[in-house]
């Protein structure tokens, strides 16, 4: 299996272990280093994130805050009408270059 890459019930996923694994191998840093880097990263954009914000990463992509509004639906189960309620939902959306690499 490559350093690269996991296998999780025969899809190809990669989590946070992984991606550090992969950083620290792709950048000869320690481990450790990776870890406390990539903790501090996801802090920071959630923390924009829930301040209102949006941070792009030119290439890669933008990560934002899409508003939901309240809507209407019915519990399936008993038929019973009900108000979803409006929320926030965090998006990616992927940058023209991270969309063409991964279409190659």
């Amino acid at each position: 299996m490559s350093i690269l890459f996991a296998a999780f019930k025969g899809v190809i996923q990669m989590f946070k272990r992984e991606l550090i694994d992969a950083v620290a191998y792709k950048s000869h840093t320690a481990k450790v280093d990776v870890k406390t880097v990539i903790d501090a990263t996801l802090d920071v954009i959630r923390d924009e994130l829930i301040a209102g914000g949006k941070v792009t990463l030119p290439y890669f992509g933008t990560f934002k805050v899409k508003e939901r509004a309240a809507r209407k639906g019915h519990n399936p189960r008993t038929g019973e009408d009900l108000t979803i309620p409006a929320h926030k939902l965090p998006t990616f959306t992927a940058g023209k270059s991270l969309k063409g690499a991964v279409n190659q």
